[in-house]
């Protein structure tokens, strides 16, 4: 079960990007801004979805170690958004992605080392040949950019998006998966507060687009449903197993794009598509 909500996890996240993408086009406001108002929509329908399946009250029964690591996760999520829109400001998406997917070889090494995992051929091959399928399904930039911080905000997010999937790993030690996302959600939403109020952001809000509101509160729905069934892949599957599932969200977003969005796939990213989705399924059977 854990490897279809895994799957289903990567169909809600490349949904998300593509809501994301348009809400983004929509509003003139800062990413910020919107992220926090996505978190919002999270925070709350995570705490519905853990009122509804009765585990609101196992809080009172986490030990120290968990509450520790299930903060931590809220930080590097937090952390992991913030340098990933950074990256995207300075430098191209092209450029970005990349860098962002050496998340998947990190999240390898990182498994092995703190959860004991073992470093199979099979992922080795699949890791190789998904990084390569990514690599072609980018278009390159029509400009060059002369802001070379880029490079630091897209690997300090492949850092902190595979940190963060180790983390989580450990902090969802005996506690159900929809209450450790509601507390980790508790966390981001807070940190994103700070910095809208210390940044004044908030004033932007005003700024918001009432269809580009729509759509970020849709984003904020599946994106609750990608962290719900992602969390409940990784406390039953193998971390760099999930987070490479999870990963197939690529294929989802530029399909959705394509139907959604009407943006044209040539030849080479059509085989990037189909070089990913079969190395992904490797990692199932």
């Amino acid at each position: 079960m854990w490897i279809i909500y895994a799957v289903s996890s990567s169909i809600f996240s490349g949904l998300t990007s593509v809501l994301a993408s348009y809400s983004s086009k929509l509003n003139k406001s800062d990413s910020i801004l919107l992220t926090t108002i996505r978190t919002l929509v999270i925070l709350l329908l995570s705490f519905v979805v853990t009122i509804f399946c009765g585990c609101i009250s196992d809080i009172k029964e986490l030990n120290m170690k968990t509450i520790i690591f299930l903060i931590l996760s809220g930080i590097s999520t937090t952390l992991l958004w913030i340098f990933y829109f950074k990256a995207l400001d300075a430098g191209d998406v092209s450029k970005v992605t990349p860098i962002d997917k050496t998340s998947i070889v990190i999240t390898l090494i990182l498994s092995s080392i703190f959860l004991k995992e073992k470093i199979t051929t099979i992922k080795v091959i699949s890791i190789i040949l998904i990084s390569f399928g990514t690599m072609l399904t980018i278009n390159k930039p029509k400009e060059k950019s002369t802001n070379n911080k880029w490079i630091i905000y897209a690997i300090l997010t492949a850092i902190f998006t595979s940190t963060t999937t180790i983390i989580s790993k450990v902090g969802l030690n005996n506690i159900n998966s929809y209450l450790a996302t509601f507390i980790r959600t508790i966390v981001v939403f807070i940190i994103l507060i700070i910095i809208i109020f210390i940044t004044k952001k908030y004033k932007d809000i005003k700024e918001l687009d009432s269809k580009g509101l729509r759509i970020v509160i849709y984003s904020g729905i599946t994106n609750t449903l990608s962290w719900l069934f992602y969390f409940k892949a990784l406390q039953n599957g193998e971390a760099s197993v999930v987070f490479t599932i999870e990963k197939l969200s690529i294929v989802v977003t530029i399909l959705l794009s394509v139907i959604f969005l009407k943006e044209k796939l040539n030849k080479k990213q059509i085989l990037g598509i189909i070089i990913i989705s079969s190395a992904t399924a490797l990692l199932m059977f």
